[in-house]
């Protein structure tokens, strides 16, 4: 993957949530500006409610949003995309091809931005990431596995390494 630019991540930890400690919840919330290109990851116990709440996004409802959960005797990444439903702007095949597009993007995001807990628990790398495409439309309503964080990491952009 490299289609992340670190200059334009801009990571926050909610009160409560150390980096490189696992604690179940550990959510993320991601957004972006579609002036600037730049993204938002919030990563907490709760999602960032205060960032989803702003109207664009309400109105848009194009973030992700990510979990650990404990599944099935391992540890998964569950990660949530608005399909359709809600007050949204776009057909459900329109805003179902703009996640798609963008997903690895995120999924990025996710990886590079909790770095530090992946360095703390490399074993997270190997967890699998189950998508979910919430939709009303049966088609787009969905559940994917989209591989494991370790597909979504490049080496040349590891925070310890880069310039």
């Amino acid at each position: 993957m490299k289609r992340l630019d670190p200059q334009k991540l801009h990571v926050r930890y909610l009160p409560g949530t150390e980096p490189e400690r696992l604690v179940f919840p550990r959510r993320y919330t991601l957004t972006h500006s579609d002036f600037t290109g730049d993204l938002y990851l919030t990563i907490g116990q709760d999602y960032d409610t205060r960032q989803i709440a702003r109207w664009y996004i309400r109105l848009m409802r194009d973030e992700v949003l990510a979990e650990w959960v404990i599944g099935q005797g391992c540890t998964v990444l569950d990660v949530h995309c608005h399909v359709s439903g809600g007050i949204v702007f776009g057909w459900p095949s329109l805003r179902n091809a703009i996640f798609r597009r963008e997903l690895p993007l995120a999924l990025e995001a996710v990886r590079f931005g909790d770095h530090l807990l992946f360095d703390s628990h490399p074993e997270l790398d190997s967890a699998p990431i189950r998508v979910y495409f919430h939709a009303t439309h049966r088609r787009y309503n969905l559940t994917e596995h989209w591989g494991k964080p370790a597909d979504y990491y490049e080496q040349e952009s590891d925070p310890k390494t880069a310039p």
